[in-house]
This record gives structure tokens, C-alpha cells and sequence, in this order.
């Protein structure tokens, strides 16, 4: 290898690129600014203010806390559901006042004090609703104007009865263990704010309401097309903040024991701002209640902070400003370009050399050389069907492919003219098998492993395997399962191509060429799905030994055949059979005489052969070309290989006219004959094989003749 390639092997190969795009796709990256600023934040002022981690100093700034992260929680469940409320400030000064008023001038009990600030709260934020949701006004002038009237309301207020409130004699131990009590040292507005943050995670993470409000958000038109109660839900959100800011207001009124003209004043400004520097979004439809509370963390350390500073209003009002515009231009800069920073870091090609390829050239004299054979196949289903990428055959000779459109389609023997959708499972349909009940099990691209059984009852069996330990991407999905095969004992061993990329995003996966593709087993004893074998370059076709022994699989990009060993002294281990095709493996199956047939989906190039060397260049071609201007597999010359146990091959056909089968993707043998599928094509191939064994099916072969 010259020096430069040794180079670029090492470069590409060895630094993981691919893990920045795989950490940018995942949904907490979005947490990760504001937790950083919370980090940076709470380093800052706790070094430069003296005795700042002080337990009774952090005691009773979580009172504060958990009152501030009370009316975020209830401001950032507007904001998801696409709305804004600048009234929470002066809601919160009226539920205050509802509170002391029952306590101390009506000599109410404590519990209908809360009460008082409760409704208080859910009739403001009702109002707003009303208007907001299904009067459709404005959201920012509608709370605007209510803020401004609340907080005129509130001041008349506190000057009629201000001084009956101070006068006052009331006393109770309940008002002051809210107020000032602790519960294992943890305040109870703190917990409170615990306890609501944790209800209202779980409601908008797993409960229908959640989703509606997150719908809403989104997209309202959309959600109203869906049939969902757009307005109310609006509306709901609203009367939801108004219970938080009256629930605040309540835990206030305990630790003060009163209300003045400065209470809850700018608090809708402190808030607003918290729920943005934490990342949720202004649009709405984005963000989370993790997210509320570290910007409710991150704004009351740095305005109380700034206060122990010796820092005045101003700075503080002034610090408030900026971040809130930092934080808006962040969230709207990176909800733009989120998409164009992950087409630009995703794909992560590595360096691959292919080796030297027998040619498969007509007439060449290698046992590779392809020839015309498959232009005499007879068309079944010709213009009838869109991409049967696998074929199989009961023992009532019935013929059965997937199509694109989701659908099992069953041909009737013996001519196969007629026809009938034998199951709708949905997604793509790709590899076949029948199990020894007569069942007939398929990969569903992107979708996963599914059974359809005789009275078509579908049923899906895997979608998922057990996650990796050391793995940053998710890969407990099944993303693209393909292929799939039975043995004796009734374990499925089926193929997930590719990790990184669904199904129809096989060009990506060709040309990063990044061993992401896995070896998988189905246990219907327990349901259970476990992983063999990993790292293998677009895992393919599977396939059954003669002796139920072992299998064979194809790595398609690679070029080559394995086999696994299921059974003996090398079980678990795999070694390769077949190596440096000339063409792209696909679905293996086996002959009659104790082979196997393999499927060739194209040929190898030259120039795509190059371009595996020289990574930098594939990066370059997917971030400035589009996508139709790619260099990619040819996957418009293909044919069908039959090979022996020893991976001896023994003969190649093809389809030279590129009229009938130029494509292949699976063969079935049946009684002398081959059934060609491709998944483009629009047909699938009946060929009479010479010499085969006219009474030899794939059924007894597996489970014995009836």
C-alpha cells in the first residue's frame, strides 16, 4: 500500500468522525449549551462568592428555586403548546394576595388559602385562554394587556388592604412549616417543584394530552387536520400556567408572610427568560421540562449572584438581555441549520481497498463470466408488481413476493396467472422464509421481523435487539433487516444491513462503507433477539446449510460470502468462503443438488472500486453534489451465482440484453425450475434449469416431505 493511502487509512479508519453526526442526532444534544451554561454558571459564582455551596445558604436559596421553577414549568408548557404568557408576573401577585387575604384578613385555614391562590391562578390563566385559544387573538398583546390589568388590580389592592394584613394576629403552624419547614432538608417549595416537574415530564412524554400539546405547538394547522381539539388544548395550556403561577404564589405568601408592590415584579421577564435559555423554543412544539429547569437554575444563580456581587438592578436587568437574545438567536439559528450541519458532518467515509476480482466478462473463461441466460426467463406478474425483492414457493407450489407497497402477494400455481394480496404488513417487505408450521416470515425494511400465518394474521415478532454498552448510536432498532433464514430448532437468523441508515438510504451506507451491518437471531422460545455477529459491511442475504449445521451470509459491499457456524467444535465463529466477487452479493438459497444459488444486485466498477480509496473525495461528492450527480454501486448489471460448500463456484447467469433481469436480488429453486426477483424490478423470472431435479422443493428440503 503506498504511503499516502497507509495515511489516509489511518486517518479515516481509526478517528471516529462519524460520532460527531451520530451525537448531533440524538435529542439531548440539545440540552447540552444550557447545561454547559448551567456548569459554567454555578463554577463562576460559586468560586467568586464566599460560602455560596453553604447548606444553609443553598437551603434557602432553593426555597426561592423551587417557587421560580414552579411558574417556568407552568410558562414553558405554554410555549410547547406554540404560545407565550407575560402575564404569569402579575398572575403571581394576585394568587399571592388571594393567599395572605384568606389567611390573614378572612382568618381562613391554610388549606383554603391555597385553594384561594389556586383559583385565583386557574381563573387568570383561563381568561388568557379564553382569548388566546378559542377567540383566537394574539398571544403576546392578549397577555400583554391582561398582565397590565393584573398588575393594576393588584396594586389597588395592596394599598386598600395592605394595612389589614400587617395588622393582622393570624397564626399557624402549617402556614409556617410551608414557608420556612424542611423535609430531609429539602424545602417544600423544592419539593414541590420536584413533584410537579416529574408529573409534567410524565404527562408530556407518555400521556395523549402531552402529545396533543407538543402537536399543537408544532403545528396547529397540522394538528387541527388530525383531528385534534386545537383550541381547547390551547386553552388548557393557559389555565395550566395560571395553576402554577397560583401555586408560587401560595408558597410565597408562606415564607413572607405577606405581599407588597414589588411582589412579582419583572418575574415574567425572569421567567421567559429562563424557559429560552434552556433551550426550549420559542415556536413551540420543542423543548422539556429537564430543559425549563436548568434555565430557571441558570437565571436565579446568576441574578442573586450578581446581587451578592454587589451588582444593582441595572446590570442585572441588563445581563437578563443579553442572554435572553443570545439564547433566542441560538434557538433560531440552530432550528434553521440543524439539518445542513448534519448533512455536512453525517456521512463519514473510511478507507477501504478492494482486492483483485476475477473478471466477469462474457467469454473471459472465469468461472464468473456472465452470460444470457436469464433473458429467456418467462415474466409472472409482468407490470403487475414493484419491487419483489424476495420470492418463495409453498408445498402447494404457490408463488409469494413482497412488493413496495407494503403487500404479500400470492401467485397460483401451476401457471401463475392469477393473483391475490395474501397479507398487507406495510413498509417493504423483503426476505422470505417458511417455518416448519407454514408460516411465512419477512424482514420488513425498517420496520422488522414479522409472521404472517396461514389465516394471514400478521404479527410482528422482533423490532428491536439489545442495545451495545459501548455504542454512542442507538442500535437496539432494527433499521434495516433484510434477509432472513429457519433452523431445525426453529431460531431465526435473520441480517440487519446497516446500524446508521434505514433502508432506502442504501447509497449513503455504499459509499461511507462503514462495517455497520450485524448478524442477528430471533429465540421464538422466548422472544428474545441477540446479536452474532457486528461490524460486517451491508450484511445481506442468509442462508441455511444443507445440514442445519451452519449458514451462509453474503457482506454485500465487500464483495463476499461467510459462513457461520451454529453447531460443533467452531461454534459462534465465522469465517469467509468467497471473497473478491466481481459483483455485489444479495440473497443466498439453496439448489437440489446440495449447493447454493447467490444473488449478484450489481457489479463492481473501477471507478466506484477507486473512489473506496480515497474517502476524502466521497466526503467532498456528498456535501457538494446532488445526490442524482453520486458515484455509487452499479446496481444496473447483476446475475446469479451457484456455489458448494467450499465457496467453488460452479456456474454464473446473466441477463446481458438488461431487458428482463439486468438486477437480481433473490432465486428460488422449485421443482427444475429458478424464480428470479429483483427489487426494481417489475416481474419476477421462471427458468428452466437443466439438469435439476424436477420433484426437489424448498419446503421438504427444510422440514421434510409430507
Amino acid at each position: 500500500m503506498p504511503f499516502r493511502e497507509r495515511l489516509q487509512a489511518l486517518r479515516y479508519n481509526l478517528i471516529p468522525d462519524h460520532l460527531i453526526g451520530e451525537i448531533l442526532t440524538k435529542r439531548w444534544t440539545d440540552n447540552a449549551i444550557p447545561f454547559l451554561a448551567l456548569v459554567a454558571v454555578i463554577a463562576i459564582f460559586g468560586s467568586a462568592i464566599p460560602g455560596f455551596f453553604n447548606p444553609f445558604s443553598l437551603q434557602e436559596s432553593t426555597r426561592q428555586l423551587g417557587e421560580f421553577t414552579i411558574v417556568v414549568i407552568g410558562l414553558t408548557v405554554v410555549m410547547l403548546g406554540g404560545g407565550i404568557d407575560l402575564s404569569v408576573g402579575s398572575i403571581f401577585a394576585l394568587a399571592t394576595f388571594a393567599a395572605v387575604g384568606c389567611f390573614f384578613i378572612l382568618d381562613l385555614p391554610v388549606w383554603v388559602a391555597f385553594l384561594g391562590a389556586l383559583a385565583t391562578g386557574a381563573l387568570c390563566g383561563a381568561v388568557n385562554g379564553y382569548l388566546v385559544g378559542f377567540l383566537r387573538l394574539r398571544a403576546f398583546l392578549t397577555t400583554l394587556v391582561t398582565f397590565i390589568i393584573g398588575r393594576a388590580v393588584f396594586d389597588i389592592l395592596i394599598v386598600q388592604y395592605g394595612a389589614a394584613v400587617q395588622t393582622s394576629f393570624a397564626q399557624s403552624d402549617a402556614w409556617d412549616f410551608i414557608g420556612d419547614g424542611t423535609v430531609m432538608g429539602l424545602s417544600v417549595p423544592i419539593l414541590s417543584a420536584l413533584v410537579l416537574a416529574i408529573v409534567t415530564h410524565v404527562v408530556l412524554t407518555r400521556a395523549r394530552i402531552g402529545w396533543h400539546i407538543l402537536a399543537v405547538g408544532g403545528s396547529r394547522r397540522s394538528a387541527h387536520n388530525a383531528g385534534l381539539k386545537v383550541r381547547r388544548t390551547v386553552f388548557l395550556t393557559y389555565v395550566f400556567s395560571g395553576l402554577c403561577s397560583g401555586a408560587a404564589g401560595f408558597l410565597v405568601a408562606c415564607r413572607l408572610s405577606g405581599a407588597g408592590p414589588g411582589t412579582g415584579a419583572g418575574l415574567e421577564i425572569l421567567a421567559l427568560t429562563a424557559a429560552v435559555v434552556g433551550g426550549n423554543a420559542l415556536g413551540g412544539g420543542r423543548g422539556s421540562v429537564a430543559k425549563a429547569l436548568m434555565g430557571a437554575v441558570i437565571v436565579l444563580v446568576m441574578t442573586n449572584g450578581l446581587i451578592r456581587l454587589g451588582y444593582g438592578t441595572g446590570t442585572n436587568q441588563m445581563v437578563l438581555g443579553l442572554m435572553l437574545a443570545v439564547a433566542v438567536t441560538i434557538d433560531i439559528r440552530w432550528l434553521k441549520n440543524r439539518h445542513k450541519v448534519l448533512n455536512e458532518v453525517y456521512v463519514a467515509p473510511v478507507y477501504l481497498r478492494m482486492g483483485d476480482a476475477q473478471s466477469a466478462e462474457p467469454g473471459s473463461g472465469t468461472p464468473y463470466a456472465l452470460n444470457n441466460r436469464l433473458s429467456e426467463a418467462e415474466p409472472i406478474g409482468l407490470g403487475e408488481l414493484e419491487g419483489p425483492e424476495d420470492v418463495i414457493l409453498d408445498r402447494d407450489d404457490h408463488l409469494y413476493c413482497g412488493t413496495r407497497h407494503g403487500e404479500i402477494v400470492r401467485f397460483f400455481a401451476p401457471d401463475y396467472k392469477r393473483s391475490e394480496v395474501f397479507a398487507h404488513v406495510g413498509g417493504f417487505p423483503l426476505g422470505l422464509a417458511f417455518d416448519r408450521a407454514g408460516n411465512l416470515l419477512s424482514c420488513v425494511g425498517a420496520m422488522g421481523l414479522y409472521r404472517i400465518a396461514p389465516d394471514r394474521t400478521v404479527t410482528r415478532l422482533s423490532a428491536e435487539t439489545k442495545r451495545s454498552l459501548t455504542s454512542v448510536q442507538d442500535d437496539a432498532r432494527l433499521r434495516d433487516p433484510n434477509d432472513l433464514d429457519i433452523a431445525p430448532d426453529g431460531r431465526i437468523y435473520f441480517t440487519d444491513s446497516t446500524k446508521r441508515y434505514d433502508a432506502h438510504e442504501w447509497t449513503l451506507d455504499s459509499i461511507e462503507n462503514r462495517g455497520t451491518g450485524r448478524l442477528l437471531v430471533y429465540d421464538p422460545a422466548d422472544g428474545t433477539t441477540k446479536t452474532l455477529l457486528d461490524g460486517y459491511r451491508y450484511t445481506n442475504g442468509v442462508c441455511m446449510a444443507h445440514d442445519g449445521k451452519s449458514l451462509f451470509f453474503s457482506e454485500s459491499w465487500a464483495c463476499r460470502i461467510h459462513r457461520y457456524w451454529i453447531e460443533g467444535p467452531r461454534a459462534g465463529t465465522a469465517e469467509c468462503v468467497i471473497r473478491d466477487m466481481p459483483g455485489y452479493t444479495d440473497n443466498i438459497n439453496r439448489a437440489s443438488d446440495g449447493t447454493y444459488w447467490m444473488a449478484w444486485l450489481g457489479m463492481r466498477t473501477p471507478s466506484f472500486d477507486l473512489s473506496l480509496r480515497h474517502p476524502a473525495m466521497r466526503k467532498r461528492m456528498t456535501r457538494r453534489l446532488p445526490q442524482d450527480d453520486w458515484l455509487f454501486p452499479n446496481i444496473n448489471t447483476g446475475g446469479i451465482v451457484k456455489f458448494d460448500e467450499t465457496g467453488r463456484i460452479i456456474r454464473t447467469f446473466g441477463d446481458l440484453s438488461g431487458l428482463s433481469h439486468p438486477m437480481v436480488t433473490s432465486m428460488r429453486e422449485h421443482k427444475g425450475e429458478l424464480f428470479i426477483g429483483g427489487i426494481l424490478n417489475n416481474r419476477i423470472g421462471r427458468y428452466r434449469i437443466e439438469g435439476a431435479d424436477p420433484t426437489w422443493t424448498g419446503p421438504d428440503s427444510y422440514w421434510g416431505r409430507i
